[in-house]
């Protein structure tokens, strides 16, 4: 579930806003947006992947609320690890190729 939006890492660009495919976010002219419907969060990472800023953070527990603070995720590197982990940050290799659960739908058929 979306939990933060950083106040001193997002640049007010509204991706977030723009990405979300269930309205999450409120856009704040000339400012962050906001998380005006948590509960509508569907955990899909898509406004983390997005984030240019690496200003968002996700908690990979759609049904409950992790409360954390921006100083602890930063502490622990997590604003934007999504979009590390699955290779989008500025000059990495993208990790698809590395993806086998195809296989599994393949094994299905």
């Amino acid at each position: 579930m979306i939990e933060l939006v950083s106040a001193t890492r997002c640049t007010g660009c509204n991706i977030c806003v723009e990405v979300c495919p269930t309205g999450v976010f409120d856009a704040v002219k000339a400012g962050q947006p906001v998380i005006a419907r948590q509960h509508d969060c569907q955990t899909c990472f898509m406004c983390e992947l997005y984030c240019p800023a690496d200003a968002l953070y996700v908690a990979p527990l759609a049904e409950a609320r992790d409360d954390v603070s921006e100083a602890t995720l930063a502490s622990r590197d997590a604003l934007g690890s999504y979009r590390r982990a699955v290779g989008w940050q500025a000059g990495q290799s993208s990790t698809a190729s590395l993806d086998a659960s195809h296989e599994l739908l393949s094994r299905a058929r």
